[in-house]
């Protein structure tokens, strides 16, 4: 990954991290947590691809892992959040471009239900029944409806973001980019080499017509 998307992702999801911890965690919702970090995850997954949104994935749920006040063993929501943010990816539109709002909600839905389920089904197997004891459906019916309540407000903004940073002037793909027109816009305006030919050519031609005219005066002179 490019350093503007290591440092646009990272930044993304430390403040996502932040305010989900501080904010949404104590606001003691029914069922599940508003998920932001899910959510940063995705807008950048439908940016960067499903190869960034796994590395993004993982990275996000290690840091949710080790940050208090986490009780479960560390890599467990990294695993999740790496599967979902590769399967997010796998949704970019081939044009970069998002046709309409319908699609990020409904990756929006079935990543919320897709990793409280994974979660779930990850604390099963080391052990961990929470789920079961507090509710699967209620996790499952809140996490979608406020993960698709704060979609609006984030997803689009972090798209915004996200793109803007693909579009720095300081990455490598704008800078190939420019190098290439400079050097194009060089070769077709007439100079460095082309000038060269140009002036190369029309010494070749002074000499031929001097040639000729040198060999008619000398016929001339024969001549008579």
């Amino acid at each position: 990954m490019r350093f503007n998307r290591i440092l646009l992702s990272s930044t993304l999801v430390v403040v996502a991290l932040v305010v989900q911890v501080s904010v949404l965690a104590r606001l003691q919702l029914p069922g599940a947590v508003p998920d932001l970090v899910l959510l940063t995850v995705l807008g950048l997954a439908l940016v960067y691809g499903h190869t960034g949104g796994a590395l993004i994935g993982f990275g996000a749920g290690l840091l949710t892992d080790l940050a208090p006040p986490a009780d479960h063993a560390a890599g467990r929501y990294a695993l999740v959040l790496c599967v979902i943010g590769y399967l997010a990816g796998l949704a970019k539109p081939e044009t970069g471009r998002l046709r309409s709002a319908s699609g990020p909600l409904v990756v929006v839905v079935g990543a919320a239900l897709g990793s409280t389920l994974l979660y779930a089904g990850v604390g099963a197997l080391v052990g961990d029944d929470a789920a079961r004891h507090v509710g699967l459906g209620g996790l499952l019916f809140t996490a979608a409806l406020y993960d698709l309540l704060l979609a609006p407000f984030t997803i689009p903004l972090i798209i915004a973001l996200a793109r803007r940073a693909e579009n720095d002037p300081l990455g490598e793909t704008s800078a190939n980019t420019k190098a290439a027109d400079v050097s194009s816009g060089f070769l077709s305006s007439g100079t460095g080499l082309s000038i060269g030919n140009q002036r190369g050519g029309g010494l070749r031609m002074k000499a031929a017509k001097a040639r000729v005219a040198r060999a008619g005066r000398i016929k001339g002179v024969k001549r008579l």
